[in-house]
């Protein structure tokens, strides 16, 4: 692949007016690419959504630096699916990962951390991975090293990443690898509980972070989950920049997935408040801490202007939590808002405008095709992508999108376009229509009203099911 003019496209306002030079010809420093996802976090639990009982000042800080989604997507209602949407471009049924610890990305993929390693990229992955198994030797969280789950075996090297500190799938959100023997009242191991002390009894969780085939982490795994992982990615960024290399991570911490379980200097931030909401408020605020920490290096490294941060969550707030989707209807395993409209935003200093809001129908699906604009690198096949560059929506240029997003997480399927939204059953039955614009609540359901328009989506919905069943065949491996 060759590297086009990376700024062509984004000559706006002069905001970039004195790139003048090829990046491939050495004139401008490609841009480093940092894609952070939360996990269960709801799109009302963040300061920047309007909420006033969360604390989020880092989070608040850089939407304010860059460009908040309104109407920002996880191209699923539940992780794993979301996941691989993320970096490939592709609806997760394509790549037949239909649920959480369902599937595997295949190593026919083609994802973001192998295109950007063959353009000069240092890539590396952190926290969550949820795209396969670890391990095919040792019992392993939810999958790993069960027989039946050996051939779900698929590690982030095998996906274009250099390096990689990740979990399978959900850990505590402090002291990662244990939980308490014993709970108080509000406490349980589903929810979560109070940091345990140092003497506290206490049992391995039954999972572990892993850093190679067979490499077992067993350093530096005690205090806060999102503070873990950010001390692998600080290095990382380092040793990227001591080697003059741009880098593309993805970040995927645990918080504020059960069991969430937070200090008593994060809870103090929330005194007052029944004990559940002082855990998970603080497993919020500590991993929003990290974050401010993230961008505190890059501008210490001064490598904080040509750093692109994007951040969402992959599905909305688990049910039975204090987590919030706001005004939207319903929660995680949902395709009513609640559960896949996600807070987000994007950052990248003096090149995307800051302080703005925009609106136009976006999903984690978007990512490749957008980096690979930004970068003005080809897809380098002719397969199905579900994504569409928001290039032209993040630089002013384009205020509404090219094509609908489909959405699959069972029982449900839907189709959003920039006003409306069909949802009904898998089997094709009880549609629902909304106008989420004018009602973003999904209270009326207006299909009996505006039959034609149902059909038509319906229409195009099951054209795009046709095309995701081809894929999951194996239709887009066949080159």
């Amino acid at each position: 692949m060759v590297l086009k003019n990376v700024f062509g496209a984004l000559l706006v306002a002069g905001a970039v007016s004195s790139c003048k030079e090829k990046i491939n010809e050495g004139g401008i420093q490609k841009p480093n690419i940092i894609l952070i996802m939360s996990d269960d976090h709801g799109w009302y639990d963040t300061g920047f959504n309007g909420n006033e009982d969360v604390r989020t000042p880092y989070m608040d800080l850089l939407a304010s630096k860059g460009i908040i989604f309104d109407r920002f997507y996880s191209a699923s209602a539940v992780c794993s699916p979301t996941r691989a949407s993320v970096i490939t471009g592709r609806n997760p049924l394509r790549t037949n990962i239909p649920y959480a610890n369902s599937g595997h990305m295949k190593t026919e993929e083609i994802t973001i951390p192998e295109i950007l390693k063959d353009n000069g990229y240092a890539t590396g992955h952190f926290g969550k991975w949820h795209l396969g198994t670890l391990t095919k030797t040792v019992l392993d969280a939810n999958r790993g090293g069960r027989q039946k789950f050996n051939e779900e075996y698929t590690i982030p090297t095998r996906h274009g990443y250099d390096q990689y500190f990740c979990t399978e799938s959900k850990v505590p959100t402090y002291d990662p690898m244990v939980y308490p023997t014993t709970f108080i009242e509000g406490e349980n191991k589903r929810f979560g509980w109070r940091a345990t002390k140092k003497n506290d009894a206490s049992e391995n969780y039954g999972t572990a972070y892993w850093t190679g085939e067979n490499q077992k982490e067993t350093r530096n795994l005690s205090g806060d989950d999102s503070r873990i992982i950010m001390d692998r990615v600080v290095p990382f960024i380092e040793n990227a920049r001591a080697e003059k290399n741009p880098f593309f991570t993805t970040i995927w911490f645990h918080t504020p997935h059960l069991p969430v379980v937070s200090d008593s200097i994060h809870r103090s931030h929330y005194e007052g408040m029944d004990l559940r909401k002082q855990i998970y408020y603080g497993a919020i605020t500590a991993m929003d801490e990290q974050i401010g920490r993230l961008w505190k290096k890059l501008e210490a490294l001064g490598i904080a202007e040509n750093t692109i941060v994007f951040y969402c969550s992959d599905n909305g707030p688990e049910m039975k939590t204090p987590g919030s989707a706001g005004i939207f209807r319903d929660r995680k395993r949902s395709l009513y808002e609640g559960g896949v409209r996600v807070p987000a935003f994007v950052v990248w200093k003096n090149r995307f405008g800051k302080g703005k809001r925009i609106d136009i129908p976006s999903v984690t699906s978007d990512y490749m095709p957008t980096i690979l604009d930004i970068l003005g690198i080809e897809y380098p096949d002719g397969r199905p992508i579900d994504g569409t560059s928001l290039l032209g929506a993040l630089t002013g240029m384009q205020k509404e999108r090219e094509m609908p997003i489909g959405f699959i997480c069972r029982p449900k399927i839907s189709w959003v376009t920039d006003q409306y939204k069909l949802i009904g059953d898998m089997d094709g039955k009880n549609y629902e229509l909304y106008d989420v614009l004018n009602d973003p609540s999904e209270k009326e359901n207006i299909a009996v009203k505006y039959p034609g328009l149902a059909e038509k989506m319906e229409v195009d919905l099951l054209h795009w099911l046709n095309s995701v069943e081809n894929s999951s065949n194996g239709a887009d491996y066949t080159n």
